[in-house]
């Protein structure tokens, strides 16, 4: 058993030593490389299992907390914690590693130890982002996590692998560059980078920041996290990124990456800059819900099957932005709830469409046709995948698009109204395109010999499966634990200034004063989440 006390550095820096013990390896030796990468992400997510019983149910703060003194002047700190949030968000994360590792296992045939390290590295990165504490160091595996990424992409991508690879780095950058200024700015105004010392400073009057400085730091924390998304309108760089690259690196895009912002606005923008939270709230919502609607629409339209996911996590990401600026404790859990549910199904979908790749090597929905006669079992998947993505009761994406709209409805109905229209388009977009791809006449010689899938595609397929199936009808496992979080980062926004709401239609009144908070936990606690 690894002592508590070091959790948390095991879990950052375990994959970092799996990536050296690969680096010693012969590059030809494709055999015992691919063995070792499975072995080490196995691992790190078995690691990652043992941080459940130590962050108790109903308990909000950090947990786990790892200190160390870095550097004396400016004084940054080595400070690692996990709540309720960044617990799954990890667990997501050394999940879909694994997965990855077997989804590469025959399709990355060409300098195969570099893109395990490359693997491990990014999962070095992601992790760190969600265990930091300390401003410095979040932003530090913030950039880490950029390089590995973008070397996926523009050496194991497709035909214009080049341009999505540097148009990634290009956007992310120009988002650290502002993150960074507010981080320094910051600093300035508190003397600390430590996120905790700060949350503290805000809420005992310690530190009061002008309105107008206020909202400065707020829109350089929010662009760097609304590229990472991405929030409408700056979505252009994700779908080209998708389409050229490889499966794994997909999956770990859209599973993980795009996570890093949402968690972000969680995480700093709205317990930092709670007045400036309030001041957007309204436009910030007005982007997402265009992005539901837009990005549903332009994926109706795809001729590109990887493409349509890409723009589809456009569409879903939007729900989660919603959730959070909603500023209540339903769609801020089913905020989060989403950001898993979406890591697991979109996750699955781009596996589906790698899969499929590799058969036909095209993209093109009109190059398919008819492939459940020649592939029932993977046609069988790619339904199941379809319908938790679209929502359907009982799988993974019903409980988070139904705690977010449940819980804007509360605040806000014409902004649920609205989104609910995203519901009903990612059914249309998503059964289309498997009407279009697995039946119909087989229009394409190539297709009526294309082999079904394989035991290990089985084996991938079956085990994402399962978790989609138990985040469907086991939810409560995971709302027990991040409730506490998620009210807790309502606490602090919420103070600042009373959100004036329009009334639903037939709505009782908002409870105010001392029972607020209980008003506001008895729907949860009737659909027996919490």
């Amino acid at each position: 058993m690894l002592p508590g006390g070091h959790l948390l550095s095991v879990l950052i820096f375990f994959p970092a030593v799996g990536a050296l013990a690969l680096l010693m390896l012969r590059g030809d030796d494709h055999k015992y490389i691919r063995l070792i990468a499975m072995v080490v992400s196995a691992a790190e997510f078995l690691f990652s299992l043992l941080m459940l019983p130590r962050v108790p149910i109903g308990t909000a703060g950090y947990h786990l907390e790892e200190f160390a003194k870095w550097i004396n002047q400016p004084p940054i700190n080595y400070h690692l914690g996990v709540d309720g949030i960044s617990l799954f968000l990890v667990l997501l994360t050394t999940f879909l590693t694994p997965i990855s590792v077997l989804a590469s296992w025959n399709s990355i045939a060409h300098r195969v130890k570099e893109f395990f390290v490359m693997l491990f590295m990014l999962e070095v990165g992601v992790v760190g982002v969600f265990l930091s504490l300390d401003l410095f160091l979040f932003f530090l595996f913030w950039e880490v996590m950029l390089i590995p990424m973008a070397f996926l992409i523009g050496i194991w991508g497709h035909e214009r692998r080049v341009y999505a690879a540097v148009k990634f780095v290009l956007y992310t950058m120009a988002g650290s560059i502002l993150m960074l200024v507010g981080i320094i700015w910051l600093y300035n105004s508190t003397g600390t980078f430590d996120l905790p010392t700060i949350q503290q400073m805000l809420a005992n009057g310690t530190m009061v920041l002008a309105p107008r400085t206020e909202m400065l730091l707020f829109l350089a924390f929010f662009l760097a996290f609304a590229i990472k998304v991405p929030l409408f309108p700056l979505h252009t760089w994700l779908p080209d990124a998708h389409v050229e690259a490889p499966t794994a690196g997909s999956v770990m895009l859209a599973g993980v990456l795009l996570k890093l912002g949402t968690y972000g606005m969680i995480r700093f923008c709205l317990p930092l800059f709670p007045e400036a939270s309030h001041r957007a709230a309204r436009w910030v919502a007005v982007l997402a819900i265009i992005g539901i609607i837009y990005g549903a629409l332009v994926a109706m339209v795809q001729p590109n099957l990887k493409k349509l996911v890409a723009y589809s996590s456009v569409s879903h990401l939007g729900f989660v932005v919603l959730g959070i600026f909603a500023f209540h404790n339903i769609s801020m859990q089913g905020a989060v709830y989403q950001m898993l549910a979406h890591g697991v199904s979109t996750g699955a979908l781009f596996l589906l469409v790698g899969m499929l790749y590799d058969r036909r090597h095209t993209f093109e929905i009109s190059e398919y046709g008819g492939l459940s006669t020649p592939m029932p079992k993977l046609a069988a998947f790619f339904l199941f995948t379809a319908l938790s993505s679209l929502g359907l009761p009982m799988l993974n994406g019903f409980v988070g698009e139904f705690l977010v709209l449940l819980g804007t409805y509360q605040r806000h109905w014409q902004w649920a109204s609205w989104a609910a229209v995203g519901v009903i388009l990612s059914a249309c977009y998503l059964l289309w395109s498997y009407q279009r791809v697995f039946f119909g006449e087989i229009t394409r010689e190539k297709n009526r010999t294309l082999p079904d899938a394989t035991a290990r595609e089985k084996w991938i397929l079956g085990v994402v499966a399962v978790v989609t199936l138990w985040m469907g009808i086991g939810s409560p496992f995971i709302t027990r634990r991040t409730a506490a979080a998620t009210q807790t980062v309502i606490d602090q926004v919420e103070p600042q200034r009373p959100y004036e709401a329009a009334t639903p239609p037939g709505a009782a009144p908002e409870v105010k004063g001392d029972s607020a908070n209980t008003a506001k936990a008895v729907p949860i606690e009737r659909l027996g989440i919490r």
